[in-house]
C-alpha cells in the first residue's frame, strides 16, 4: 500500500509533503528518499511533515527518523492530524494514512493549486475508497483509486473517539 500511495502522489524532488498518520515513520522515510534523496544537493531537496495524534507513536517515529537518518529531511509534529499542519502550509502533496467519514476540509485548504491529497474515505471499519483528490484553483477533482481498509482516522474532522 505504502508503494501504491506514493506513486499515486506523483511525488517529485522538491515537494513539500504532508503525511496524516505518522505511525512508525516508514511511510514518511519512502517519501523523503523520493522528495529529497541523498544523492541530490540540499538545496533541491523537499520536505516530509509528519502528524501523528498518539504521543508514543509520535515518539517512535521520531526516534527512527533519527535512527535512520532522517531528521534532516522529515519534521515529526504530535497533534490532530485532521487539522493538518498550517505552520507549513501550503503542501505540494498531502497523504492521510487512515480512513474519514469525508475529505477534511482543513487539509484541502492547505493543499497548494494543482497539488495533490490522497485520502481514504468510508466507514470506521472495514471498506473504504481510496480518493486521489487534485486542486485546481479553489476547485477539487476527485479520483476513485479503489477499495482499501485502514484504521479510522480520529480528530476533529474524522471520527470521535
Amino acid at each position: 500500500m505504502v508503494s501504491i500511495m506514493d506513486e499515486a502522489l506523483e511525488l517529485e524532488v522538491g515537494h513539500k509533503v504532508l503525511e496524516v498518520g505518522g505511525g512508525s515513520g516508514w511511510h514518511a522515510a519512502t517519501i523523503a528518499e523520493i522528495v529529497a534523496p541523498s544523492d541530490e544537493p540540499e538545496e533541491n531537496w523537499g520536505h516530509v511533515y509528519t502528524v501523528e495524534r498518539l504521543p508514543q507513536l509520535a515518539a517512535y517515529a521520531k526516534n527512527n527518523i533519527e535512527k535512520a537518518g532522517y531528521s534532516n529531511r522529515i519534521t515529526v509534529i504530535h497533534q490532530d492530524g485532521t487539522l493538518g499542519y498550517q505552520k507549513k502550509a501550503p503542501y505540494d502533496r498531502i497523504l492521510v494514512a487512515a480512513a474519514g467519514p469525508e475529505v477534511p476540509q482543513p487539509l484541502v485548504n492547505q493543499l497548494k493549486d494543482g497539488g495533490i491529497l490522497l485520502v481514504p474515505v468510508g466507514g470506521a471499519q472495514f471498506y473504504q475508497t481510496l480518493l486521489r483528490v487534485r486542486k485546481i484553483g479553489n476547485e477539487t477533482v476527485q479520483e476513485n483509486l479503489g477499495g482499501v481498509s485502514f484504521v479510522p482516522l480520529i480528530g476533529k474532522h474524522g471520527f470521535e473517539l
